[in-house]
């Protein structure tokens, strides 16, 4: 097959700026052209990548894109421009096309409609009702699935797939926890939306001198964060304690070392409507963190509580005393962390991308046969 991808205005691709969904499908690019299939990468330029540049089967070819705007609708006019000149690059003989846009799904032809996958990887707000001439909308977990099929009428919902988000890298591994070190970790956005004055406020009630907080991810608006006076407040909050805010890491291969490190992982996201899947707390259960997450239900298809991790409930007004108890259990009881962490390893294989670019595939290959 001919596989085109369309990646968003704001990341370039590979992902040198981090971003999921970037991580996300370019693992799986690499999937489909180790399995023989002709991929076309269109996504955002960016400096010391050639625009045009065939990379282990990939064609990448690159437009101009945006840094990412604070505003939601100057983001949705980028988005609008880079769209325009994006979808002039895709060829005509293609025979999928996977869509990482809000504008793509709306402008692209009839009959390439017919060939479109949407990536719907955020909650959907009112723009599925545009959108339902396309093949398939791809959800990454079941909340959004209900989400998608809340704004289209019954008849469509035959297209609508949950597919759930693959781990970025294959993790071959063999975790040591002997090697394990006193570290609670949170990667991913330093941003409101994520509850990190959550965890740094239950961190700082524990009496646990010998173990440290990491915090790492961007902060700066372009990059998604809250911006610097966001960063300042967090760490006032961390003031007098063993809290370290580190730099973001955008190579895989880097924070994996972090990763490997790390004895607990906690994502405290309260993002009720923003959060859709969470690949932080999956990219951590893999090398092996016990691995604690709020109560948004994204997390339930793949975190059980109690079960292969611990899930707090965000929204108690008790909610920092809660996580700060759970944390205490895990740091009195390395057998609960060992034994949490064991059963999480079992992501390695259920979001794996050779296990979800076959998913893929059998979906294309359904598609194919309705284009006619």
């Amino acid at each position: 097959m001919k596989i085109t991808i369309v990646q968003g205005a704001f990341f370039p691709v590979p992902p040198l700026m981090g971003g999921a969904v970037e991580k996300m499908w370019y693992g799986l690019a690499k999937e489909f052209a180790n399995r023989g299939h002709e991929v076309n990468y269109i996504s955002k330029s960016f400096e010391g990548l050639s625009n045009l540049e065939s990379e282990g089967g990939i064609d990448h070819i690159r437009v101009k894109g945006y840094k990412a705007p604070s505003s939601g609708i100057v983001l949705k006019i980028l988005d609008l421009f880079y769209t325009l000149k994006a979808v002039r690059k895709i060829a005509t003989n293609t025979d999928i096309i996977i869509s990482n846009t809000f504008w793509l799904p709306i402008i692209l032809s009839l009959k390439q409609k017919k060939k479109c996958m949407i990536d719907v990887a955020r909650m959907p707000k009112g723009q599925m009702k545009f959108y339902t001439k396309n093949a398939r909308l791809r959800a990454n977990s079941s909340p959004v699935a209900k989400a998608i099929k809340d704004e289209i009428k019954t008849e469509y919902f035959d297209k609508v797939v949950m597919i759930p988000n693959t781990l970025p890298y294959r993790n071959t591994t063999t975790i040591d926890f002997s090697k394990k070190q006193k570290i609670i970790l949170y990667t991913g956005r330093i941003h409101p939306e994520k509850g990190l004055d959550i965890l740094i406020k239950s961190f700082v009630t524990l009496d646990a001198k010998d173990w440290q907080l990491l915090i790492v991810g961007p902060y700066s608006t372009e990059t998604g964060g809250g911006g610097g006076a966001y960063l300042d407040k967090l760490k006032q909050l961390a003031q007098n304690s063993n809290v370290r805010f580190l730099e973001p890491i955008f190579d895989i291969d880097k924070l994996n070392v972090i990763y490997s490190k790390a004895s607990v992982f906690v994502y405290p996201s309260i993002a009720e409507q923003g959060e859709t899947f969470g690949v932080s707390p999956l990219e951590a259960m893999s090398w092996g963190c016990a691995t604690i997450v709020s109560n948004l239900d994204c997390f339930k298809d793949f975190l059980i509580h109690n079960k292969n991790g611990l899930c707090f409930d965000h929204r108690a007004e008790r909610r920092v005393e809660i996580l700060s108890q759970y944390l205490k259990d895990l740091i009195n009881n390395p057998k609960l962390i060992n034994d949490l962490a064991t059963a999480g390893l079992m992501v390695n294989d259920t979001h794996s991308n050779e296990k979800l670019a076959a998913e893929f595939l059998n979906e294309f290959e359904s598609m194919k046969i309705n284009q006619n």
